[in-house]
């Protein structure tokens, strides 16, 4: 790692994060998805290059953050499995996520679910989830885990390393025509 600096990684990643979360403004006890590829932060092509430093430092950044408001986090793995989710077995039993049979390695799964599995008290993983906004560091296409619609959050941090970051939130859907409202207006007698 030749010119990274995993401190200032670091520090652009909690300024980044902690922007998002105080912008978007979650419920509590939501889901939030982090895609992450340790190879783009260190400015190497996306799979090649997985650092269980780098992973460790993403996890416990983005770790710390999600539990400081009372949210809850699924760290998406790589292609390799399918794009897999890793989170707390009690957190999938509750919105009824169907469970996989696989452990992530830093091949398979990648670094920062490696160091996820590490960190997290019952992990497992799942196949698809609906998340209501979620955190993508090296560009690793998080998009189909979080609910439609998907607005982009923008933040004073476009990168973390060398690895471009993007965030996003969900709104439900506006329906309707011309006629449809989106916010109460009463009836006066």
């Amino acid at each position: 790692m030749v010119g990274f600096d995993l401190l200032t990684a670091k520090e652009q990643l909690q300024q980044g994060v902690n922007e998002f979360l105080d912008a978007a403004k979650f419920a509590p006890d939501a889901l939030i998805v982090l895609g992450s590829s340790t190879s783009e932060v260190q400015g190497k092509v996306i799979g090649e290059h997985s650092s269980i430093e780098i992973g460790r430092m993403v996890i416990g950044v983005v770790l710390q953050a999600i539990k400081d408001r009372q949210l809850h986090l699924a760290v998406q793995g790589c292609e390799h499995l399918n794009r897999a989710l890793l989170m707390e077995r009690a957190e999938a039993d509750k919105r009824g996520f169907e469970q996989v049979s696989v452990v992530p390695a830093l091949h398979a799964g990648g670094a920062t679910q490696v160091a996820a599995y590490d960190q997290f008290k019952d992990p497992v993983e799942v196949e698809h989830i609906v998340a209501a906004g979620g955190i993508d560091l090296g560009d690793t296409s998080i998009g189909m885990h979080v609910k439609f619609v998907q607005i982009p959050v923008r933040t004073s941090v476009k990168e973390v390393g060398d690895a471009h970051i993007t965030y996003l939130k969900s709104r439900p859907k506006l329906i309707g025509g011309p006629r449809a409202l989106y916010e109460w207006h009463p009836i006066e007698s």
